[in-house]
């Protein structure tokens, strides 16, 4: 069930990496709005990341 919903949330941060950067902050011209994002966007993933591989070794039920 953790796999199905880490898996999930990555295919939202994956649309998300593409829809702010072109969709929300096009038209930003200044550098700090973007920084902010990829680097929330990066600590999620990395989160995320570690929510799915969680399991692995253990036993498989």
């Amino acid at each position: 069930m953790l796999r199905k919903l880490s898996l999930g949330l990555m295919v939202l941060l994956i649309a998300a990496c593409y829809f702010v950067p072109y969709g929300m902050l096009g038209d930003v011209a200044s550098w700090k709005g973007a920084f902010l994002f990829w680097t929330i966007a990066g600590l999620l993933v990395i989160g995320v990341n570690a929510m799915a591989t969680a399991s692995f070794g253990g036993e498989e039920k």
